[in-house]
């Protein structure tokens, strides 16, 4: 498989007001591949969104280097190029939005990479369309529900067609049905358009369709595997002071009972069947 982006052996250290030197990451090495949906999580302070910009460019590696299709985030020259190929989609909507009619926002991108006047109109049509927000483009974005601006903001980095996004905590702070919108946004645009997705989240129902786990722990990779290998191991995770999806919880719980239950179990769907095969 080609790889997307490599993180090779990188460090990151934060200089505070006192002049003391924090490390967020230390020593991480993973490569994403094109098509990937790769999933990072970990617990608050782990370093998930220090990574996240520094996978955009927007940070760089305090030592150790990152590679987005081949291009070194350092390189000072090919950082749009980078920004391009690798979008990032942020937490607060709000933060996102810089005009105040949708189809003006989704344009902003595309307009500032010098993309032709005809192009970007058809760039436009096809973001919105993607994100089923096509009926909305004459509105004005606080008109908008939280995850609507959302998928506005996905539509943005859409129209300057990168090959891969990052979602750093994209649904953070949505309601369950602005998530819903959102995560089935995302999910369309890996499957369907094989966009590459980084997705960090602290919501691990969201991603037990990932084909691969990541765990950050202090700045390191504590864990890694596909979704069953990583949530069947609810005490690791517990100890990590992370969750499990609900349902992979439960499964757990009925088995410290004594009813002999999967441990891999990640839907409700595998739940009802295993309870139905219950002896």
């Amino acid at each position: 498989m080609q790889k997307a982006i490599e993180v090779c052996d990188i460090v990151y250290e934060y200089v505070t007001n006192e002049e003391e030197r924090l490390t967020a990451i230390y020593k991480t090495s993973f490569d994403v591949y094109e098509g990937e949906f790769l999933a990072i999580i970990g617990h608050n302070g782990s370093g998930k969104s220090t990574l996240a910009k520094m996978m955009n460019g927007i940070m760089k590696p305090t030592s150790g280097d990152i590679f987005v299709y081949g291009m070194n985030t350092k390189d000072e020259e090919k950082i749009w190029d980078i920004r391009q190929s690798a979008g990032i989609v942020f937490q607060n909507p709000d933060n996102q939005i810089v005009a105040t009619v949708v189809e003006e926002d989704v344009a902003f991108g595309p307009e500032n990479l010098g993309v032709a006047p005809d192009e970007i109109r058809m760039r436009i049509d096809k973001a919105l369309d993607i994100v089923r927000m096509g009926d909305y483009k004459d509105r004005k974005p606080h008109q908008l529900s939280g995850g609507q601006k959302q998928r506005i903001a996905i539509a943005g980095i859409l129209a300057m067609q990168p090959k891969c996004i990052i979602f750093d905590e994209a649904t953070a702070m949505l309601d369950p049905i602005g998530r819903d919108e959102v995560l089935s946004c995302v999910k369309q645009l890996n499957r369907q358009n094989k966009t590459t997705v980084v997705y960090i989240t602290h919501f691990m129902d969201e991603i037990v369709d990932a084909d691969r786990v990541i765990v950050l722990q202090k700045g390191q990779i504590a864990m890694e595997g596909k979704p069953r290998e990583i949530f069947c191991q609810v005490e690791k995770m517990r100890e990590l002071r992370l969750d499990v999806p609900k349902v992979t919880e439960l499964s757990y719980l009925l088995n410290k009972q004594g009813f002999q239950m999967p441990c891999d179990i990640l839907t409700t769907e595998e739940m009802v069947e295993a309870i139905c095969q219950y002896n």
